[in-house]
């Protein structure tokens, strides 16, 4: 048998090491990369958590001033909307500083249920801080749902031009049975309970669902109403067109008594609280609190998307 001359071996010998080498550096590298992107991560958290946590002292350390909570957005369990708004109230209301709040809204309204719950809440934190004035100011638009959650505070404050009220609630959907005959398109569905299929777009309409979803929907206009009166008192000058579902502009709703003047976050901070000073109080959510609840979410589409029920 003929050996291998010792040239090639050795040659391949030095070509084997060096490309283990190169792995081995390779592998090195890829670990010194990921490691100091974890450093840079942790140092960037650790600068966040340090920064609220000094913002949270200078709060504390630099006397009086006005919080500021945001209501933005259609009020739904999708983007938080009213959860964020109430953590920034009880946020606002532990800070020492604080001398009053501003709900700094600009929301078309959204889930009844959302609205119901932040209206019952405002009005515990209100009883739990009697010293501690909460208003409304509404910058673009404070309709339905948002106007709910107003009604709890002390006062509603507008711009002449913006849009409040709409104290109404509306339940719509689709019907394609007409569409599905010209298509020859037929439906076949099946339920366990008379009233499992109500709302379903691809059946015709029913009579005993539409008197139920007719039920639903006034019962729900009912605590609404409720809710404002209680919240507005004898502020409120009701007509036939109150409780209509349609909305005015602040200068119509001043004369009307769904709003209690004409204003602005900074006027209102400056001429009412007597505190210019504004500090943003407004929740942010984290990556990992929005996935969570975005699960579950999921879960609750079916409801409304059959019902579609809401304040806008």
């Amino acid at each position: 048998m003929n050996e291998q001359p010792d040239w090639e071996r050795e040659l391949i010998t030095k070509l084997a090491g060096a490309a283990l080498k190169e792995q081995t550096r390779a592998r090195q590298w890829k670990i010194f990369f990921r490691l100091a992107w974890l450093a840079v991560a942790v140092a960037l958290i650790a600068l966040a958590v340090s920064g609220r946590n000094q913002d949270s002292q200078n709060r504390l350390l630099d006397g009086t001033h006005t919080a500021v909570v945001a209501l933005e957005g259609a009020i739904s369990s999708e983007n938080d909307s009213s959860n964020r708004l109430l953590e920034g109230l009880e946020a606002a209301y532990r800070d020492k500083g604080t001398r009053g709040i501003i709900i700094r809204a600009n929301s078309p309204g959204g889930s009844p249920v959302l609205s119901g719950i932040a209206y019952d809440e405002i009005r515990r934190l209100k009883k739990a801080h009697p010293d501690i004035p909460l208003v409304t100011v509404v910058e673009e638009v404070c309709a339905s749902g948002c106007y709910y959650i107003a009604a709890a505070t002390d006062r509603i404050y507008a711009d002449k031009a913006s849009i409040v009220g709409s104290i109404g609630v509306l339940s719509d959907g689709f019907g394609f049975t007409d569409a599905m005959q010209k298509l020859g398109v037929e439906r076949r569905l099946v339920t366990a309970g008379q009233n499992k299929g109500m709302g379903d777009p691809f059946s015709p309409a029913n009579p005993q669902h539409e008197a139920i979803r007719h039920e639903l929907v006034d019962t729900i206009h009912g605590q609404f109403i409720q809710a404002v009166k209680s919240g507005r008192g004898a502020r409120l000058q009701v007509s036939d067109d109150t409780f209509s579902g349609r909305v005015w502009l602040g200068a119509q709703g001043k004369q009307n008594g769904l709003v209690d003047g004409l204003s602005s976050v900074r006027q209102v901070a400056r001429d009412e609280f007597k505190a210019e000073k504004l500090v943003e109080f407004t929740q942010e959510e984290g990556f990992g609190k929005r996935a969570a609840r975005l699960l579950g979410v999921e879960f609750a589409q079916g409801f409304a998307t059959l019902f579609g029920t809401r304040f806008y």
